[in-house]
């Protein structure tokens, strides 16, 4: 029997956690940092950040009541975008919380170093004979991160009732300072309000303070205890942030009014500073006891109090929340293993909450501030990005079962503006921030090649979406190749070794589309000579060979109702001459012979890729041609399931004319999704409502491709298959499966290779192995 939570978090709850894991670090610690920065301009930092958070939001919002068990941004964007994403999602997050909880931790400490100057600390290493010196902060800092570590091994909780407690305390603590302080603000500390004559800065301190509204997506992790989440969660993630945005850009314009620009700028202790400023020799008298009460003193106090207690418990939390992701992951068979390991006393994600701590004990020891602060928004900001990239995933791919309570209004505007929006927030980041992000997606994804590919047989919707929307696509254009009815011209350029039979066939392959479409079929030998013999010389004699086969295709197209013309070319190259001559006649289509090749033969590079890569049209080549009796035309695909159109047209055509059918083929391996299945028979049940013959689908499983379309294609008169241009030396290394198939078979092969396919010949094999491998 399952148990299932109590919803019993209402708004006010759903508002007090999201709140509670924002305030923080936006406010003790950056605004100075921020302020260096963008200078006063810094309050409007704040307020365009929590306008580029909103998407993220919204989205985290409608995810959360649709998959309410997920728990959190990870696994939308793993289930959304794929494994291979949510790797670099997961890696990105938990780097990203183990920088905020060192942010938090780090800037702590300034404010007790304000209170009471800490000492350095000479660590001396034995059997080395020196000694290092550590600022007090920053040992510190270790200490405390040290003691956390130790917290959240033994699995100390931190209850929901303690967070409201501080949520409380901070926000009438803040409040205080607000309402006593904004009476003292001089308008002078705002001119000039922009630093220098661009708005460049603000851009960057946007980038900075990003990471003080990193919070507000964690309630999604218990949306499933949430009352009423379709109203709850959304509302109050919208509330949180405007209000938390509003008391940032409130303290933040306090700060910069009281302070003078030069003392803020770079403190990493500004709330501190400014209360010493207002306040600091602010006393009042107690006649009861005959003497005066240090209100600066209490109120400086009471505002590292505070600070403490959100920051403490920020970097508590951080590593509370980090330690989970590489746990996630190694569940997820995305990570090590060893990161599974749950102690068997605490109850505790052992080996994560120790990886998460060395890493930000590491973190205190050697990073500035400022440093850490980018770095955090860069990754929180690519997260954000994925989660609306995952959230139209969900939207398109129109999921029975996805099912949210709330849906995001404006979508998916709302997204895009977020997607694009946080890439250009990257781009306005300093180079540092700009080659970690990169870094991190180059890493997540090298790691789930390496590590995790061959450990995971799930998909996200995206690879999907990506998939149907793909085959929507093709059926268009192939609806479109179909209805076609403009004139078709076709060059047959043959060889002087050609035989009555090879050419007979090539000329009833022409036949169909041209009697279908209207236009001519051109016949034409290309005779080579070497480059000593002069052109005109060898155009002027009439051979016994030109008679011959004059007379042979006079003979072969008598009965052929599409006009035929027939023609010699002599040249000293018959690739160039094939190809100048089909520019030329503007030519649609050439359709000729080719000899079945080894894969060594394609190093030294063949006429055919040449022709292919150089013709102004589409190019067929024919293999094992001769004529047969047609029953069957089988249509492979390789990669990718989708045909392209000019097959679907040649084989529909040619099927038409001889009364034959068409099947269509696509190899898989055993272990292929059952959404891919799907797609490719949704796909082919497209075509058969668009040819005029019948249509059969074959998917054949099986891990060897072409032991597995040898024995498929045997009952087949004539197989067609998409081809490409061979590259000569990666193809000693990654043969092309269809010269494989093309050779492995005895019936006549045609080799199809449209312009289309090579104006996206870069793209297109990259995409077929993502959607398809």
């Amino acid at each position: 029997m399952t148990k299932d939570l109590e919803r019993d978090l209402g708004l006010f709850a759903v508002i007090a956690i999201s709140m509670g894991a924002m305030i923080g670090s936006g406010i003790f610690i950056l605004p100075g940092i921020a302020m260096a920065e963008a200078g006063p301009a810094v309050i409007l930092a704040f307020i365009i950040a929590a306008i580029l958070v909103i998407p993220a939001a919204l989205s985290i919002a409608e995810l959360g009541t649709a998959m309410p068990e997920a728990g959190g941004d990870y696994v939308f964007i793993e289930r959304g975008m794929g494994p291979a994403v949510g790797t670099i999602a997961g890696l990105g997050t938990w780097l990203m919380l183990m920088l905020k909880g060192s942010l938090a931790l780090y800037g702590g400490m300034f404010y007790i170093n304000f209170a009471y100057q800490l000492p350095t600390w000479d660590l001396v290493i034995p059997g080395l004979e020196m000694a290092l010196t550590i600022p007090g902060v920053r040992a510190l800092g270790i200490t405390f991160a040290i003691l956390l570590i130790a917290v959240n091994l033994v699995g100390v909780k931190q209850t929901g009732g303690l967070q409201l407690i501080m949520v409380i305390v901070m926000l009438v603590i803040l409040s205080g300072f607000v309402i006593s302080a904004i009476t003292s603000v001089e308008a002078a500390n705002y001119d000039p309000f922009w630093p220098g004559d661009d708005q460049a800065g603000v851009l960057s301190a946007t980038a900075l303070v990003l990471v003080s509204y990193a919070g507000v997506t964690k309630v999604a992790a218990v949306a499933e205890e949430i009352e009423n989440p379709g109203r709850n969660l959304p509302l109050g993630l919208l509330i949180s942030l405007i209000a938390t945005s509003f008391l940032y850009a409130l303290l933040v314009f306090v700060l910069v009014g009281v302070v003078e620009g030069e003392a803020l700028q770079g403190t990493e202790e500004p709330m501190a500073e400014a209360t010493e400023i207002l306040f600091g020799g602010l006393t009042a008298t107690i006649p009861a006891i005959g003497g005066s009460f240090p209100i600066g003193w209490a109120a400086v106090i009471a505002i590292i109090f505070a600070a403490l207690l959100a920051l403490v418990s920020t970097a508590n939390a951080g590593i509370l929340t980090a330690s989970r992701y590489p746990l996630a992951l190694s569940r997820d068979n995305l990570f090590l293993k060893k990161f599974e390991y749950i102690h068997p006393r605490f109850n505790t994600p052992f080996i994560a909450i120790l990886s998460t701590g060395a890493f930000i004990i590491f973190i205190v020891a050697t990073q500035e501030v400022d440093e850490i602060a980018k770095m955090a928004g860069a990754f929180q900001i690519l997260v954000y990005i994925l989660v609306c990239g995952a959230l139209i995933a969900f939207r398109e791919r129109d999921l029975e079962w996805y099912d949210p309570d709330f849906f995001t209004p404006g979508y998916p505007w709302v997204q895009l503006f977020g997607i694009v929006s946080g890439v250009f927030i990257i781009t306005q980041m300093d180079p540092q921030e700009i080659l970690g992000t990169i870094g991190i997606v180059i890493f997540g994804f090298v790691w789930f090649k390496v590590y995790a590919e061959n450990r995971v047989e799930r998909e996200g919707v995206a690879k999907g979406l990506a998939r149907r929307e793909a085959g929507k696509q093709f059926v268009r254009d192939t609806e479109e190749q179909l209805e076609a009815d403009d004139r078709y011209e076709v060059l047959i350029p043959i060889r002087q070794d050609v035989t009555r039979e090879q050419e007979d066939a090539l000329i009833n392959a022409a036949a169909p589309i041209v009697n279908r479409r209207g236009g001519r079929i051109r016949v034409v030998r290309f005779d080579e000579v070497p480059d000593q013999v002069p052109l005109d010389t060898a155009a002027s004699e009439l051979t016994e060979g030109d008679v011959e086969f004059e007379e042979r295709t006079d003979e072969l197209v008598r009965y052929l109702e599409a006009p035929v013309e027939v023609g010699e070319v002599v040249s000293h190259d018959t690739r160039h001459a094939v190809v100048n001559f089909a520019e030329r006649t503007d030519a649609d289509l050439v359709l000729a012979r080719e000899e079945p090749t080894s894969r060594l033969g394609t190093l030294f590079g063949r006429d055919t890729d040449w022709i292919m890569e150089h013709a102004p049209c589409d190019v067929v080549f024919a293999q094992h041609e001769e004529p047969v009796d047609i029953s069957e035309i089988a249509i492979v695909t390789d990669r990718s399931p989708f045909n392209d159109p000019l097959k679907v047209e040649l084989a529909d055509a040619m099927a038409t004319s001889v009364g034959a059918s068409i099947r269509f083929v696509y190899p898989v391996g055993e272990d292929a999704p059952e959404e891919l299945l799907e797609t490719v028979e949704e796909y082919h049940d497209q075509l058969d409502e668009l040819c005029t013959v019948p249509v059969e689908s074959t998917i054949v499983r099986a891990d060897d491709a072409v032991e597995g379309l040898k024995s498929e294609l045997e009952t087949a008169d004539v197989v067609m298959l998409s081809t490409v241009t061979h590259r000569r030396l990666p193809d000693l290394l990654v043969e092309q499966r269809s010269d494989r198939i093309a050779a492995s078979l005895d019936a006549p092969v045609l080799r199809v290779h449209s312009k289309e396919t090579r104006r996206g010949s870069f793209l297109r094999p990259i995409l077929d192995r993502v959607l398809f491998d």
